[in-house]
């Protein structure tokens, strides 16, 4: 088995960096820190910018427009235009008070895919994963804990969806017209660590973060088998996009938050023999 070994990229450190994205329209990456609530942007060039929301953001997905972004966050879905943020539709009315967004992803169809979880002292875990077109939103599936990892096969007949509480992977089919889901199981289980977030290669293999595990694992999206491990020097591995002209890199974030580890909370690439896929981008 196929073992690679991620290196630190930049010198910077985020409290929880997730939703590492790359846009091969703009050869821009981005990422979040959650608990900052600040979306990073890295230019061709390497110059990073930064946009501060005031709150907790799960994620920024890139979207149809190049060089904006769709963002979940504790209140809402915002759009980014590389200059201002706009409320797109507000998540009060779904949302509890102590709920906030998780991870995001866009389908194939370009419907914005979130999750909820819950947060604060002496409250239970629970959340909800839902689906978001054109303002309006629909539960895709109660129950979910903490919704992480999403991604969808080539064929656009599977969804695959990370719940990190349930520590799985589970599968679903999916119907690209509709957008609906159906007939749950579990693909993967992982007990030395947390399935958090994830992509998907030009092979259908499945590139999932493992919370807790300091590693990304390869995993096939047909059977679940381990077929690849990228070792990260960071105790909580968050999630991980293919980047590059070819995008045959991984860019891998991880979070710092109470951490003292020389790298936890840094960003990392890593060079692989497989080719991944461009992003889905989000309707706004």
């Amino acid at each position: 088995m196929k073992t690679y070994k991620a290196e630190p990229f930049g010198l910077g450190k985020y409290l929880l960096g997730e939703s590492p994205f790359y846009d091969p329209r703009t050869k821009c990456r981005s990422f979040v820190d959650i608990i900052a609530g600040k979306l990073y942007i890295i230019e061709a060039g390497g110059l990073m910018k930064q946009a501060d929301f005031g709150q907790k953001i799960g994620a920024a997905v890139p979207s149809e427009k190049a060089g904006s972004y769709l963002v979940a966050a504790a209140d809402g879905l915002y759009v980014y235009d590389g200059k201002e943020i706009s409320l797109n539709r507000s998540l009060k009315d779904i949302y509890e008070t102590y709920h906030r967004s998780n991870d995001a992803k866009a389908d194939p169809a370009g419907r914005l895919w979130f999750g909820s979880m819950a947060e604060g002292e002496g409250i239970e875990p629970s959340g909800d994963l839902y689906r978001n077109e054109h303002g309006r939103v629909a539960l895709m599936q109660p129950d979910t804990i903490i919704a992480n990892g999403m991604a969808w096969s080539a064929d656009r007949t599977k969804f695959y969806f990370a719940d990190s509480e349930y520590h799985a992977v589970f599968v679903y089919d999916y119907d690209f017209e509709t957008g609906n889901i159906a007939n749950r199981t579990e693909l993967i289980h992982i007990d030395d660590g947390v399935p958090d977030g994830m992509c998907i290669d030009s092979e259908d293999n499945l590139w999932i973060a493992v919370w807790g595990g300091r590693r990304i694992e390869k995993r096939s999206s047909k059977t679940g088998e381990l077929l690849a491990l990228v070792e990260v020097p960071a105790e909580h591995v968050s999630s991980c996009c293919f980047f590059g002209d070819n995008l045959d890199e991984l860019f891998i974030t991880t979070s710092g938050n109470e951490l003292s580890g020389d790298y936890d909370g840094c960003l990392f690439t890593c060079k692989v023999d497989e080719k991944g896929l461009a992003p889905d981008y989000a309707m706004i």
